[in-house]
């Protein structure tokens, strides 16, 4: 018996496409969440904003599950699946300049990079203690399989910014 490869915008509608980038997002701020509070490992700057598309993107992609039902206009489904794909389409976005940061490609926030000035007395050194954050942006903090927590970032985003567009194109909900 011949078997045919199914493409994968046969085999997954646009209800399970929004539900997969929901259940992602969640098991992804659920792991850096675990990171942090868990294993120890404190957030720089720029992780902090890396999270954002995520806290965005949760409650876009339970709406986009709703509105993907078919008693719901297909319309609407599809104009929210397609602002779920923006929205890890920017995430990839920050995730690939932190990581660029972690490798020396870019520059990062003067608040979470470089080095800290020479003082000129002791009053100056406790100042900039105090205005100096101690987590840095330009140093991974932890890798997994090779890969800094940025970098997977990265590579989830732009994951699921692709199913959330591929879910866009669908016609069946």
């Amino acid at each position: 018996m011949k078997m045919s490869a199914m493409p994968f915008t046969s085999v997954l509608p646009r209800f399970h496409a929004a539900l997969l980038v929901l259940v992602v997002s969640l098991l992804t701020i659920g792991g850096a969440w675990f990171i942090e509070l868990v294993l120890g490992v404190k957030p720089c700057h720029l992780c902090l904003i890396g999270r954002i598309p995520h806290y965005v993107g949760i409650p876009v992609a339970a709406l986009a599950l709703i509105a993907n039902r078919p008693a719901v206009s297909p319309r609407i489904g599809r104009v929210i699946l397609s602002l779920l794909a923006l929205v890890f389409l920017a995430g990839t976005g920050i995730a690939v300049y932190h990581s660029g940061v972690e490798f020396g490609l870019f520059t990062g926030p003067t608040d979470c990079t470089g080095t800290i000035e020479k003082a000129a007395d002791i009053q100056d050194f406790l100042k900039q203690l105090q205005t100096v954050k101690v987590i840095r942006c330009d140093e991974v903090a932890m890798r997994i399989f090779g890969l800094s927590l940025a970098s997977w970032n990265a590579v989830i985003s732009l994951g699921l910014a692709l199913v959330a567009a591929m879910g866009a194109t669908l016609k069946k909900a």
